[in-house]
């Protein structure tokens, strides 16, 4: 039995991570200057040059060893801990992120300006059908 890891398939990282992105290959060959039908090819590739590999990389907002090293288990782990921590409110290890503002006063400003520009419209339905 052998104990040598399979190396990672760089291309199927790209593809994941540009999915995560919301990425379509069109648009990161246009970022890269190369054509979506290159991307696919990139995409099935084990490993890819790496001046490409950078090129990539950038376009698609992380570093190289983000792709190389990209993993499912990663990207589950880390919204998980972002959904954990997010549930704290920042009270334990973060700022505090309170209003600075009575969300009911923004409620009554707003509603006094849309009865003001009604009470505009009407006037100047009231001018126009004394204009005829």
């Amino acid at each position: 039995m052998s104990t040598a890891t399979k190396p990672r398939h760089i291309g199927r990282n790209i593809s994941r991570i540009r999915e995560l992105r919301g990425m379509k290959q069109e648009i990161l060959g246009e970022a890269i200057g190369t054509s979506q039908k290159n991307i696919s090819v990139i995409e099935s590739s084990e490993t890819v040059d790496p001046e490409k590999l950078k090129e990539i990389a950038k376009a698609l907002g992380v570093t190289v060893e983000a792709i190389e090293n990209f993993s499912e288990e990663s990207v589950f782990s880390y919204f998980n801990n972002f959904y954990d921590n997010s549930t704290n409110q920042g009270q334990i290890n973060g700022p505090n992120h309170n209003c600075t503002f009575n969300p009911l006063d923004k409620v009554v400003e707003l509603y006094e300006r849309l009865v003001q520009a009604e009470k505009d419209k009407v006037e100047y339905l009231e001018k126009l059908m004394k204009g005829k």
